[in-house]
Parts: structure tokens; sequence; C-alpha cells
């Protein structure tokens, strides 16, 4: 690094200087200086900005740093492209530092000002276009706050309307359930009083609980038939009890069949109690099963609600530490459970996880709203055929990174816009559907707040978004940054 003399003709061919007058370039040669740089870094990403830099010749490389890598955003030798401290005009409202790093790969020259001077001077020769500049960044800030807000918000009643929609049909099944059984019980009472009062033994008395308690647990331990043998269990069942007198036989097989048991098992009760007694004792044990049934049903239920306030609980993060190790599967299964009303049975969900990945420190709560965004996007895209779709969710070590990769079978995303996918305000979705927030949002917790990366590869059915995190710690306070993912473009206007 060298300095060099400044020349006031010099300055003024440049397109940012050119409508100065001569002593509006005199007190910028004054104040600022000429540097020559050999080819290396100039500045590096999150050191304070202290200077602007303007390129007289040369080649720059503009990178921001992206996990363990950096990643080149803008390569320019155009004279007059600058870089560094351009927002010193703000002031201490907003983090001095700079956003991405510099460096030249080529001699080269730049015209420096200090960011104090550069402020001065945009304060003194343009307050007009200070106050203009200041009220769209602001402004532009305060919207996409209030317009993620917004989006949040209604991702928000999105994801209550299927946790509902999803909690109510266990609560309504366990509700019937219930009523039913207390039905049966009932029943159950009245039959063991007129089996009590009928001409039973002790001894028989003694067989029919046994049985009783082996049904119980037999029915504990029934396994799902297909429907052919279901049928087939069936139609062997009604012809045993309507061979041994029983009436209505065709009524009990259903409910003996669900429960496991077989003809089989109805000779052992046959054999124990006597013919005489057998039409009492299979009625009272047909109380028992589907008794047994019954409570399954609440049980599964019930487990089932639980679950659903589980994931609900793992989803918000409520109760957790905003930054901690977690385990991604937990997270997309969550987000997947949440978000599953809204994918609808016309899409079918393939998990494809490698479950020997570490777990890794993250921030699981806006982890989740990625998730959120990416699912949304890719339901939304598939939503737009009339054919079954398939969303793909897949982990995967890539590296020193962990990589999270959502695919879906849309229509894909057209390559005149793909450029353009995490701009903000940038959606493809009808008016009053999308604020066009979801991906940049997504980006920067990714990007800025993981130092991990975000991308995208699409074709007519096969498109990707693939999210990449560190599996180990980095300093991730510094990397809340607010600053736009087109605040590291740098181009000339």
């Amino acid at each position: 690094m060298s300095a060099l003399r400044c020349d006031p003709q010099e300055i003024g061919s440049l397109f940012l200087f050119e409508k100065l007058s001569p002593e509006q370039l005199a007190r910028l040669c004054r104040d600022g200086r000429v540097q020559g740089f050999e080819p290396g870094p100039v500045y590096a990403e999150g050191d304070p900005a202290t200077c602007f830099y303007v390129l007289l010749e040369g080649k720059l490389v503009l990178s921001r740093r992206v996990g363990t890598q950096d990643v080149e955003v803008n390569r320019s030798s155009s004279r007059g492209v600058y870089a560094g401290a351009f927002h010193a005009y703000l002031g201490d409202r907003v983090q001095q530092v700079y956003t991405s790093s510099l460096r030249v790969v080529e001699p080269s020259r730049f015209f420096v000002l200090p960011a104090e001077t550069f402020s001065g001077i945009m304060h003194d020769w343009f307050p007009m276009a200070v106050h203009l500049l200041e009220g769209l960044f602001f402004g532009n800030k305060n919207t996409q706050q209030a317009i993620g807000q917004r989006e949040r918000l209604l991702a928000l009643g999105s994801l209550t309307a299927g946790l509902t929609h999803e909690l109510n049909n266990p609560a309504a099944a366990a509700v019937r359930a219930t009523s039913a059984l207390r039905e049966r019980v009932a029943g159950m009472r009245h039959k063991l009083g007129a089996i009590a009062a009928g001409p039973y033994r002790r001894d028989t008395l003694q067989i029919l609980v046994e049985v009783q308690e082996r049904t119980a647990e037999r029915v504990a331990k029934a396994t799902a038939l297909s429907p052919l043998e279901t049928a087939d269990r069936e139609d062997a069942l009604s012809d045993w009890l309507d061979d041994h007198g029983i009436e209505d036989g065709w009524r009990l097989a259903p409910t003996f069949v669900q429960a496991g048991l077989d003809t089989d098992w109805l000779d052992n009760v046959a054999a124990a109690v006597g013919e005489d007694t057998l039409p009492g004792a299979v009625r009272w044990l047909n109380y028992t099963v589907e008794t047994e049934l019954l409570m399954n049903e609440i049980e599964d239920s019930t487990t089932r609600v639980s679950g659903l306030v589980n994931a609900a609980r793992q989803y918000s993060q409520l109760d957790r530490a905003p930054y901690q190790v977690s385990d991604v599967h937990e997270l997309l299964d969550s987000t997947l459970l949440m978000l599953s009303g809204k994918i609808g049975p016309h899409i079918t969900v393939v998990k494809d996880y490698d479950r020997t990945l570490p777990k890794i420190p993250a921030y699981p709560g806006e982890l989740n709203q990625v998730w959120t965004n990416l699912i949304d996007n890719a339901v939304c895209a598939m939503n737009t055929m009339d054919d079954q779709g398939t969303l793909t969710v897949r982990t995967a070590r890539d590296g020193d990174q962990l990589l999270v990769e959502f695919g879906d079978t849309g229509p894909g995303i057209p390559a005149d816009i793909r450029d353009r996918v995490f701009d903000p305000f940038f959606t493809t979705k009808p008016v009053g559907q999308g604020t066009g927030l979801g991906l940049d949002i997504s980006w920067r917790i990714v990007v800025n707040k993981h130092h991990g990366d975000l991308r995208m590869e699409s074709a007519p059915g096969d498109t990707r978004f693939q999210v990449r995190l560190p599996l180990t710690a980095t300093d991730l306070d510094a990397a809340q940054s607010d600053t736009p993912q087109s605040g590291t473009s740098q181009e000339p206007s």
C-alpha cells in the first residue's frame, strides 16, 4: 500500500464526481487521498468501516463470508465502482462495519475518503439527498420489518388453523370413544348382574374371570390384518357363532376380529365354560373386548393430542433458550407436523434423513421459521398442478456443514427470475397471498445469523432449496446484522 498524488482532474473524471465544482474536487483531494494496493486484501468483513473506496484503476473483488468459505459477490475493473463505508452518512444509527471483504487481484489505485469526511461532505453538499437516502434506508427497513411481522402473523394463522384441525380429530375421537365406553361399562355391569343371578357355579364364574383376563391381554397384543384376512376371519367367526347357537353372531364377529381373536380362541372359551353358559359368556366377553378397544382408542387419541402439543412446543421453542445445540430432525419433524394440515393428502412427504448427523449449535426457533417458509413455497408450487406432488426433505453431511434439502415436484422456477427469488418483496404468488419476504427472511436467518448458506436449484419437476449450516459453533452474535443481502452489492449506478 502506497500514498500517491491526488489529481482533481482525474477524480472529476469519475461518474461519481463528474458534476462537482473545481472547489469541491479540490476539497476531495485535500481531505482524501489516493492509495495504491498490491494484490491482496484491502479490508475484511466485520471490521469497523473507516473508509470509502473508489476504484481509479485495477481490479477489485468483493466477497462475503458464508460458513467457513468466502463467496465472491462482485468482481469489477470499472473506474468509479465504490465500496466500504458508503453508509457513513447514517452515523451511529446503524452499525458502521464493512459488510463485505475487499481485495484486489492486480496492482490497483483507489481514491480513499475517511468515513467521517465522507459523511460530512454528504451533509454539507447534498443535504436534501441525505434526507431522501435516510428516508429510503430506514423506510425500507421499517417496511420490511412491518411486512415481515405481517407475514409471520399470516404464517401463525395458517399454523394455528392446521393445528386446530389436527387436534380436533383425535379430540373428537376421544369424546366419541368415552361416550361409547360409558355405554359398554353399563352393559357389562348389567350382564355381570345377570351372570351373578344365574345358575352359575363358583368355579364357572372363576373360569369366566380368567377367560376375561386372557381376552384383555389378547386385545392388547392384536396385530393389524389385511382387508382380505379380516373378511375371511369375520366369516369364520360368524359361522362358528351361528353353529353354537349364538344369535346375531355377525354383529359380534367384527369386534372379535379387531381384537385379534379367532375360532381357536372361541373353542377354548367353549371348553372352559360349557355349552349351556356359552352364549352369556360370549356376550359378556364381547363387552370386555369392546371396552378394551375403546380404551385403546382413547389412549391413541390422547397420545395424538399430547404429541401435537409437544410438536407445537418444539416448533415455537417458547420454553427453551434462543441459542442451543439442536437436532435438526426434531425441528423438521415438528414443522412438518405443524404444517400437515396445509400440506394436505395430495402431497406425499418423503423423509430422507441421515440420522448419524450430530446436533448442531443454532437458533432452533428461527430455523423452524426457515423450514416453514421453504415448505410453504414448495406446497404452493405443487398446488398449481392437478396431479399428486412429492415433497422430499433430505439431510446429509456436506464437508464441515450439515445439509438440509427441500425438494418438490412442482413446475419449477423460470430461469429469468431465479436470480431474484431471494430479493426482498419479490414474489410469484398472486396478489394478497405473498409478501415476497419469506425467502429474504430465510436467507438472513441462515446466512447472517448462522453463517450458513442457502441456495436454489430448479428444473421442471425438480426444485430444490438447500440449507447448509455449520456443524460446529461460530461467533453467531457477530452475524446478527440486519444488513440485507443486496447490501453486499456495490455496483455503480
